[in-house]
């Protein structure tokens, strides 16, 4: 049976990770090469990293940066933010990325999801969607959730995964931060429409939204950052309860 998969999250702004509601408020949440190391050892299935400033900036993303994380792990690691080309890919999987996600760019020329997954395979493609509930539909957002697209999200993801994505990173901006659970109406509707792993985020506050997203949401792994950057919740302790409740995760 597949497992499960747990996934921090660090949004870095300024060589430091950071962390808000719905993408304003941000505080600092500590440094991100000590804490990429320490979720490795806590047993961690997979890292992302997200320069959240790197697109609105127009800079490409923060490869020395990357270079260091990758130095501390053992666990597949993904890098979004600010990836605009073939050669912004090329230097972060030189650096220690094992994957990486694009958003804005896609958006831009979903072409280049299907130029990527044909260089370098789909599964290093993981494409991130931000999502926001409007007016009852889900609504697609971009250059790190500040601009509307008019996109629907479930249309998008599939279109998304047809061109080549290996993996979908599903944000709910409606969520993000709240600890309020995920977006388990959006999470399912993505996962029936896609025949790739579907990432979902934005919303965990304690350790039952987790079973519920994988559960109810149907989703092949949950990312979160709040809970296990300030400790509110402990990755090994998590992993037990999921265990406990049946649900699949690598112990």
């Amino acid at each position: 049976m597949v497992k499960k998969r747990l996934i921090p999250c660090l949004d870095v702004r300024d060589g430091r990770t950071v962390k808000g509601i719905q993408f304003e408020g941000l505080r600092d949440a500590g440094d991100p090469v000590a804490l990429a190391a320490r979720y490795a050892r806590e047993g961690a299935d997979e890292l992302v990293f997200l320069d959240i400033t790197a697109t609105n900036q127009r800079r490409q993303p923060l490869t020395e940066l990357v270079r260091v994380v990758a130095r501390v792990l053992d666990i597949p690691f993904t890098v979004g933010g600010g990836i605009g080309n073939v050669a912004d890919v090329e230097a972060l999987l030189l650096s220690g990325a094992d994957k990486v996600s694009i958003n804005s760019a896609a958006l831009a020329r979903p072409e280049f999801i299907t130029d990527l997954a044909q260089r370098f395979g789909s599964q290093c493609v993981v494409v991130a969607v931000d999502a926001r509930l409007v007016d009852g539909q889900w609504q697609v957002m971009t250059r790190a959730g500040t601009t509307a697209t008019g996109r629907e999200a479930v249309a998008w993801c599939r279109e998304a995964a047809e061109r080549g994505a290996g993996e979908l990173l599903l944000t709910s901006m409606s969520h993000d931060g709240t600890k309020s659970g995920f977006a388990l109406d959006l999470t399912r509707a993505v996962s029936d429409a896609v025949s790739v792993p579907v990432i979902a985020s934005g919303g965990a506050g304690q350790s039952a939204d987790f079973t519920a997203v994988f559960q109810a949401g149907g989703a092949d792994a949950a990312l979160a950052a709040s809970i296990f950057h300030f400790n509110e919740t402990a990755i090994p302790t998590l992993k037990q309860y999921l265990h406990l409740a049946g649900i699949p995760v690598r112990l």
